[in-house]
């Protein structure tokens, strides 16, 4: 115990603090935890899932080299999007990344505003050569605060109106793709089967088209923006808020891959009701067997689907606690640090304020990473479903080769 309390020393002397000899066994508990613990867990949970991420990756790679048909689709949804948008694409991640100095300095004018313009005595400050008093460095500095709001929000209005467009054009190609293989002979012969790939299982690719790139771009460069603002105010605070940033990376896949399995069960399940509706006719004297089947599929897809709503409400609930439980460590640190005089109030004040938005960037690339993952089963699944009629094709295809 003695050698990781020396190892938090030191780390501390590096970060620019010394812990003082009569700190409190509680405060000495929070110092391992947001020093030690949480950075090595950050570590550990990164590099085994970015092991998982390149083992994933070359298993989908060779069963898609190895695979007897092919749709004639993109081998993933990545690549669909790249083919069809890649100079939008890199609109988006261009407006983005220029978007993040504005956001730094909606970040640090309020500290500024805090410490420089409001605190303190009357004095006078010199901006381009001109001379201003201590309230008209006030409200310079509110100037330049509210003009990057404005642009800030403008840049944002632009990347989303512009990414609703990159969307809705490749989802109506995409749309008419399915089409048009399907009138060819790819797919099943039943409408009743094509028509909720057409219409809704599609949707939400179109959706994520245009937040593919430009998403963990714009959000995962705000998060990075937010981040260092926090530590370039103190180590500290930096360090204790990705505190619990661990445990949300470890537990949210987990479940998400319970609500794959279900995504995907829930879409069988959909096809299959269609294709039984399908085969009915407007007749009311309808033999039993059918409408019971209809009933057992309608009951199958409420059970499935409630388990859906459980398991993401859950995820969301358990990330939205863990995100709320993180100020307590601002308020603690924080304050200890602005006690014992090695923290301003404007920087905690800053940074607690900044912590707000903080949180928003990593649960859009929580989301990010769930639309992801029900986009690629619905992929998968258009693809097979096009794939269908390829297989007799190939089969005769060698046999006539042979």
């Amino acid at each position: 115990m003695q050698a990781l309390t020396d190892v938090l020393n030191w780390i501390s002397t590096q970060l620019g603090h010394e812990i003082p000899g009569d700190t409190s066994s509680a405060f000495y508990a929070l110092f391992h935890v947001i020093l030690l613990w949480a950075p090595l867990a950050l570590f550990l949970v990164l590099l085994l899932g970015g092991v998982r991420a390149v083992l994933r990756f070359a298993r989908r790679f060779l069963k898609k080299a190895n695979a007897l048909t092919q749709s004639g689709l993109p081998t993933s949804v990545f690549q669909l999007i790249f083919r069809h948008t890649r100079r939008d694409q890199l609109y988006l991640v261009i407006l983005g990344l220029i978007s993040l100095p504005v956001l730094y300095m909606t970040l640090e004018l309020p500290k500024r505003i805090i410490n420089r313009a409001i605190d303190g005595p009357e004095h006078t400050t010199i901006i381009f050569g001109i001379k201003l008093s201590q309230t008209e460095h006030l409200f310079f500095l509110c100037g330049l605060y509210l003009f990057a709001i404005i642009i800030s929000g403008l840049m944002k209005f632009s990347l989303n109106v512009y990414k609703g467009k990159v969307g809705e054009r490749l989802l109506r190609r995409l749309r008419l793709e399915i089409y048009y293989r399907w009138r060819s002979g790819s797919g099943t012969k039943q409408r009743s089967e094509v028509i909720p790939i057409v219409t809704q299982e599609v949707e939400p690719i179109g959706g994520f088209a245009a937040e593919a790139f430009a998403l963990p771009v714009f959000q995962g460069g705000t998060f990075l923006t937010i981040l260092t603002f926090m530590f370039l105010q103190d180590p500290y605070l930096g360090a204790a808020a990705i505190t619990l940033l661990p445990l949300q990376l470890a537990l949210i896949p987990r479940l998400q891959r319970k609500v794959n399995v279900l995504a995907r069960s829930r879409m069988i399940e959909v096809r299959n009701l269609s294709g039984q509706l399908g085969s009915q006719s407007g007749s009311s004297e309808l033999p039993s067997g059918p409408s019971k089947a209809v009933g057992t599929s309608l009951k199958e897809m409420e059970r499935i689907r409630l388990s859906i709503h459980r398991a993401k409400f859950f995820a969301k609930s358990l990330n939205n606690f863990l995100s709320a439980l993180t100020p307590f460590f601002f308020y603690a640190i924080g304050g200890y640090l602005v006690i014992n005089g090695k923290l301003t109030l404007g920087a905690l004040v800053a940074v607690i304020a900044a912590y707000k938005d903080f949180s928003a960037p990593l649960s859009e690339l929580f989301r990010y990473y769930q639309t992801r993952e029900d986009v690629r089963i619905r992929y998968e699944g258009i693809d097979e479903f096009l794939g269908i009629s390829s297989r007799p094709n190939t089969a005769q295809t060698k046999a006539a080769a042979g």
